[in-house]
């Protein structure tokens, strides 16, 4: 049963539903202990209160990083921004997604585990 803390009010699942079934599909795929093909690494840019906000800033968190990275094999790096079905990214995680593009990274936005599991299934 979900939690009525993941479900919207339309009924559609929160980006934090979302990713962690992208999560546990990719680390019972990718990620069993004696076959590692890849390490899910998610990134919680978020705080409690602002004390905890300006600690994670002073030792690097970066507003609007992505969700969470994907590391595969010969140092490919995806990046991946859960979004719901009507969630738009912030003006930070644009910038974001320019930054790390421009550096040649991959970045995606994501708003199902389908659409996940093609991107990963594809490299």
């Amino acid at each position: 049963m979900e939690n009525t803390k993941d479900i919207e009010k339309d009924g559609t699942s929160t980006e934090n539903k979302i990713q962690q079934q992208m999560y546990l599909w990719f680390v019972n795929n990718y990620s069993l202990k004696d076959n590692i093909k890849g390490i899910f690494a998610s990134v919680p840019n978020d705080s409690k209160d602002a004390k905890e906000q300006m600690r994670k800033k002073a030792t690097g968190m970066k507003v609007g990083h992505a969700d969470f990275n994907v590391y595969l094999p010969n140092g490919k790096v995806l990046m991946f921004e859960v979004k719901t079905l009507i969630g738009k990214q912030s003006d930070h995680q644009k910038r974001f997604e320019l930054e790390v593009k421009g550096l040649g990274f991959e970045y995606y936005i994501v708003r199902s585990l389908d659409e996940f599991k093609n991107i990963i299934e594809t490299r």
